[in-house]
């Protein structure tokens, strides 16, 4: 990664770090808490999220000019993302590592 230009090492960290917050929030927090946690709508969309952060954060790894397009979807469903969680509720770091990674994912969608 050291060959990288730093924005999109940056943009990596931020989409790994929304997969991690993202994934172990539905799997441990969100599974634990029940109830609106565990709305068949908001966990799809958790799962989504980490899916499609993991994705982008490959495509820029291997480098290949498709993620452009990745980080594009990828900003629109980690805003989404991190809208439900602040509805949700208690769910600040997710909501936060969405936020970061969509503004990071955004700047690399051009």
């Amino acid at each position: 990664m050291n060959d990288m230009n730093p924005s999109m090492r940056a943009c990596v960290e931020a989409c790994l770090r929304c997969y991690s917050e993202c994934l172990h929030a539905a799997m441990h927090h969100c599974l634990e808490a029940g109830g609106k946690h565990t709305e068949p709508a908001h966990f799809r969309l958790m799962m989504a999220c980490a899916e499609m952060c993991r994705t982008s954060a490959h495509f820029m790894l291997i480098g290949t000019e498709h993620h452009r397009h990745t980080c594009r979807e990828c900003a629109e469903i980690c805003e989404q993302c991190a809208a439900d969680c602040e509805r949700i509720g208690d769910m600040d770091a997710c909501a936060e590592a969405c936020r970061n990674c969509a503004k990071s994912c955004r700047a690399m969608a051009g």
